[in-house]
């Protein structure tokens, strides 16, 4: 959609339809709502002054880039939004030339422009290509961001970034000398004013840089701007974020600049849809729901994994003031808001710092508490030096609870939950169990609260796989749990959610098999193991994770070890590539991996 010679009014009304689509799809499928909404002024102002073909359009995350979809011959397809085989959540250079990087976990925006600010210069295209970044105001609590913008204030490459500050979290303007000062910084008089001014001072020595600094300081003081003008950052701000005119003037001037420049606009999370407009949490990520009330269309499903997790561990946190926790920016996404409630001095949020979540549980342990240090999966990546240096390395009992672990659906491929089994049993001192299903749960944490070294178990977004297991037995290092013995040269092991699945494809065959829960992927019980050796010689392995380095991996090792040459074990644990984004059901038929298959699998393999 070409809208460089559209009017203001007719980018306003632009705006509004841009508005209407989202709201009108993710109703319907679901997805990300108040960010991308309070977005779409900034976006549409961005393909106003800039060229998505030519200038690297970064977005953070990439969660609030539906306004760029639209804008960029997306339009037709967006009713497939997040559906399998349809539109990315994310931006997604495969399935468009206008998305420039693939996004999914925040605060890699600024280096990655950054790093196409250097590429651009050393191939001297500094005058027809600008990196445009847009970062919202909660990326901007990782230590990734001032990373990047250190080397940038020193290095000084042009480059535009858009802080999307839709919580007001990085400074509050004061009233209407901020909106002035604001105002007069970001006009190209007061730009070559500044210029002049540092052109000037030049030939009079210490003493003028000092008084003109100064100058400048007293009037920054009432602006949030001071941090990244010391960091050697222009910045332009704080603006309204949903003020058009203003938007594309401020990013004409930054465009001209040929500098680094931070331009801070303040926008209104989920703008144009009262019901969702300034809340928090709750309208950021949506399931389907009713437009006209708010209301989800989802109807009730059997009790998740993370509401298991919450309840069971305010068990353990009534009866244990050593109990303690954190997450990373997700306190409803993995159950830690209740005990934040319940406990504030106890549970913690610690924004978007994975690395500062795990190295700061790891510093309670060595004083004496029990910290559960509760992650999604994929995010538990960003803190994998910590697990090694900070936790494991002293042998210190953090517990690491790991949320969303396997297929997670409609995110797809930056947020599936498959690799943490691999790079966690790679570990020295670290432990991995699962449970599979709610009173095993219970009995795993219960574990975990008493166990003196580094652990971590995992779980799957949403419920578990729903079928009816035998009573489970109470957790004990090492020790895995026979659930159906019989004469069959078959063996089923079942590995957390993996169990339920085991148990279903079993249930599908006209043969008989014997079914191991495992439990513990490190240590393995072997005991167990050998003598399943004896009985039976074809194993199949069912784990929501990765094949390579998961539980297939630790088995093939073990037996290796013992010497025991006489096994057939077929992994049923996810290939080497990134798994797409869609229904959690068809992602999975399209593996081949749904119970009705596996049966077939099995019996052809038998």
């Amino acid at each position: 959609m070409n809208i460089k010679e559209k009017s203001i009014k007719e980018l306003e009304t632009l705006c509004q339809d841009i508005r209407e689509e989202i709201l009108r799809v993710v109703s319907k499928n679901g997805g990300h709502l108040s960010s991308t909404l309070g977005a779409t002024e900034i976006i549409v102002a961005m393909h106003k002054v800039f060229d998505s073909k030519k200038d690297p359009f970064i977005f953070d995350v990439s969660h609030q880039s539906y306004a760029h979809k639209l804008l960029t011959d997306r339009w037709d397809e967006f009713d497939t939004l997040r559906q399998f085989g349809g539109t990315c959540g994310y931006t997604k250079p495969s399935e468009s030339e206008h998305d420039y990087f693939v996004a999914g976990h925040s605060s890699t925006s600024i280096s990655l422009g950054v790093g196409a600010a250097k590429a651009i210069a050393l191939k001297k295209e500094q005058t027809s290509r600008v990196p445009v970044v847009m970062i919202g105001d909660g990326s901007m609590t990782a230590g990734m961001v001032y990373e990047a913008l250190n080397e940038l204030g020193d290095r000084k490459y042009p480059m535009v970034i858009i802080l999307n500050d839709n919580e007001m979290s990085i400074a509050k303007p004061i009233g209407a000398i901020s909106r002035m000062l604001s105002s007069a910084m970001a006009s190209p008089f007061y730009q070559k004013f500044k210029k002049h001014t540092e052109n000037f001072v030049d030939n009079f020595g210490e003493g003028a840089h000092y008084i003109a600094k100064r100058m400048e300081e007293s009037l920054k003081l009432i602006t949030p701007g001071m941090l990244f003008e010391e960091m050697g950052i222009n910045y332009i701000g704080p603006v309204d974020g949903h003020n058009l005119t203003q938007l594309i003037e401020i990013m004409q001037t930054a465009k001209r600049l040929n500098q680094p420049v931070i331009i801070h606009a303040q926008t209104i999370k989920g703008k144009g849809y009262d019901i969702a407009e300034g809340k928090e949490e709750k309208w950021h990520g949506v399931g389907p729901f009713d437009l006209s009330n708010g209301h989800s269309s989802k109807k009730a499903s059997s009790k998740s994994a993370t509401q298991i997790y919450t309840e069971a561990l305010m068990h353990l946190a009534k009866n244990d003031d050593k109990i303690v926790g954190a997450t990373a920016a997700m306190p409803s996404g993995t159950g830690l808001s209740e005990l934040m409630e319940a406990y504030p001095d106890r549970f913690w949020d610690v924004a978007i710092a994975e690395q500062h979540a795990v190295t700061s549980m790891s510093a309670l342990a060595k004083e004496g508490f029990k910290p559960f240090c509760t992650i999604y999966s994929t995010f538990l990546q960003r803190g994998y030096d910590q697990v090694i240096h900070d936790t494991c390395l002293m042998d210190l009992p953090v517990v690491f609870a790991l949320d969303r672990a396997g297929i997670v659906g409609e995110d797809g491929e930056t947020h599936q939950g498959v690799f943490d089994i691999s790079f966690l049993r790679a570990v020295p001192n670290m432990t991995l169990f699962a449970p599979r299903d709610e009173k095993s749960f219970h009995q795993a944490l219960g574990f975990a609260a008493e166990y003196q070294h580094p652990c971590s178990l995992r779980y799957p977004r949403g419920s578990f796989t729903e079928t009816d297991l035998p009573e489970s037995v109470a957790f004990e290092l090492a020790k895995s749990q026979l659930l159906r013995s019989n004469e069959s040269n078959i063996l089923f092991i079942g590995y957390g959610n993996g169990v339920g699945r085991a148990y279903e494809t079993a249930e599908l065959m006209d043969a008989d098999v014997s079914i191991l829960d495992l439990r513990f992927v490190k240590p393995l019980d072997a005991e167990m193991l050998r003598n399943m050796a004896v009985k039976h010689k074809k194993w199949f392995v069912f784990s929501d994770s990765s094949k390579m380095g998961g539980v297939g991996s630790a088995i093939l090792e073990f037996l290796a070890q013992e010497k025991i040459l006489n096994i057939e074990v077929e992994s049923f644990e996810y290939e080497d590539e990134f798994i797409t984004h869609g229904n959690t059901k068809l992602v999975e038929e399209s593996l081949n991996l749904l119970p009705a298959q596996l049966a077939k699998r099995v019996e052809a393999l038998s």
